[in-house]
């Protein structure tokens, strides 16, 4: 099992990972809303400004502090650079 770390000592798992995303768009904004109505989230912020959500396969969304790019597969960033 492999975990992805997204910031603050916090950890997810990359195997029940759907989707890394921005916050910024509406579909995804409405999402969160949701998910907070129905209890399926998960703030780990540390009271920072979002910057990237992460979709659990178990309908958990996780709000994280740390860019979307930094969760990019290494070979990615390295072609960025």
């Amino acid at each position: 099992m492999k975990l992805i770390n997204i910031g603050f000592g916090n950890l997810v798992s990359a195997d029940r990972l759907v989707a890394v995303v921005g916050p910024d768009s509406a579909p995804i904004k409405r999402m969160v809303q949701e998910s907070r109505e129905r209890g399926m989230l998960i703030d780990a912020t540390y009271g920072r400004k979002t910057a990237s959500i992460f979709i659990m396969d178990s309908d958990h969304v996780v709000l994280s502090a740390l860019p979307p790019e930094r969760f990019a597969p290494k070979e990615e960033r390295e072609n960025e650079e």
